[in-house]
C-alpha cells in the first residue's frame, strides 16, 4: 500500500512538471512573434520596448537576413527618438557587418545623418560636424547615384560652411588677442579648404588685416586688393578700402 502511494505521488509530480514544462513553452514566444511585436512598438513609439524585442530577435534567429533586419531596425528607432549617437553608432555596425547588404547605403547617409542632427553652436564641440562632414563625403563617393545625393550634397555644402564660420570664429579670436600668426594659420585653411564658403570676404579682410599688423605688408595690400576686386559690394569692402588707404 505505502508502495503504490509513493508511486502515485511521484507521477503526480512528473505530471505537474509536464504541466509546467508545457506552460513555458506556450509563454515563449517565436522570433516571428516577437519580431512582429517589436513593429508594432515602434509604431507605437515605444522605441526603447521595441528595441528590446528587437535584440531578442538578433539573438535568437539563426537566419542572418532577419538578423540583419532587426539590427536596422534597431538602429532606426534609435534615429526616431533622437538618440543620435547610438544610432550612429548602430548605423556603422550595420555597415561593417552587412557591407554587401542592400540597406548599406541607406545606413551610411542616416549615419551622417545621425552626426548632422548633433550640430550646435558655432562656440560648442565641432567633432560632428566633422563627423558628418566625413560621412557625406564617404557616401557621395561610395554611392552617386543613390536617391540621397541631393539632400546628402546640401548638408555637405552646410557642414563645409559651418567648419569655415568655425574657423573663422577662431581667426577672429587670434586677430583680437594680437596671435597674428595663428590668426593667419586658420584664415588660410579656410581659403584653401572652403574656397566656395560664403564667409570669403570676411577671412580675406581678417587675413589681410593680420598680415599688416605683422609687418607683412605687401600680402596684407594685395589680400585687401582681391577683397575689394572679388566682393566690391561685400559688408567688408569698406573697410579693407580704408586699411589699404591707411597702410
Amino acid at each position: 500500500m505505502i508502495s503504490f502511494i509513493k508511486r502515485f505521488a511521484l507521477l503526480g509530480v512528473i505530471s505537474l512538471a509536464a504541466c509546467a514544462t508545457t506552460d513555458t513553452s506556450s509563454l515563449k514566444k517565436s522570433p516571428e512573434a516577437t519580431f512582429k511585436e517589436a513593429d508594432e512598438l515602434s509604431a507605437k513609439g515605444r522605441y526603447d520596448d521595441a528595441i528590446a524585442q528587437w535584440k531578442k530577435v538578433k539573438e535568437s534567429y539563426r537566419s542572418p537576413e532577419v538578423a540583419a533586419t532587426a539590427e536596422l531596425k534597431i538602429a532606426d528607432a534609435y534615429y526616431a527618438k533622437e538618440g543620435w549617437i547610438e544610432a550612429a553608432a548602430a548605423y556603422e555596425d550595420f555597415r561593417k557587418l552587412h557591407p554587401r547588404n542592400a540597406k548599406a547605403p541607406y545606413a551610411l547617409y542616416r549615419m551622417a545623418l545621425s552626426h548632422y542632427n548633433q550640430i550646435e553652436k558655432i562656440d560648442t564641440d565641432q567633432t560632428p560636424v566633422k563627423n558628418a562632414l566625413t560621412s557625406l563625403e564617404m557616401f557621395l563617393k561610395e554611392y552617386p547615384t543613390s536617391e540621397y545625393v541631393k539632400d546628402a550634397t546640401d548638408k555637405l555644402s552646410l557642414c563645409r560652411l559651418k567648419m569655415a564660420q568655425y574657423e573663422l570664429y577662431v581667426g577672429r579670436f587670434y586677430y583680437r588677442t594680437d596671435k597674428y600668426l595663428s590668426a593667419v594659420g586658420r584664415l588660410e585653411g579656410i581659403l584653401k579648404k572652403y574656397p566656395t564658403a560664403s564667409v570669403m570676404d570676411e577671412t580675406l579682410y581678417y587675413l589681410g588685416a593680420s598680415y599688416l599688423r605683422m609687418g607683412e605688408n605687401a600680402k596684407g595690400k594685395e589680400t585687401l586688393k582681391r577683397l575689394v576686386k572679388e566682393y566690391p559690394a561685400g559688408a567688408f569692402t569698406e573697410k579693407a578700402r580704408k586699411l589699404l588707404a591707411s597702410a
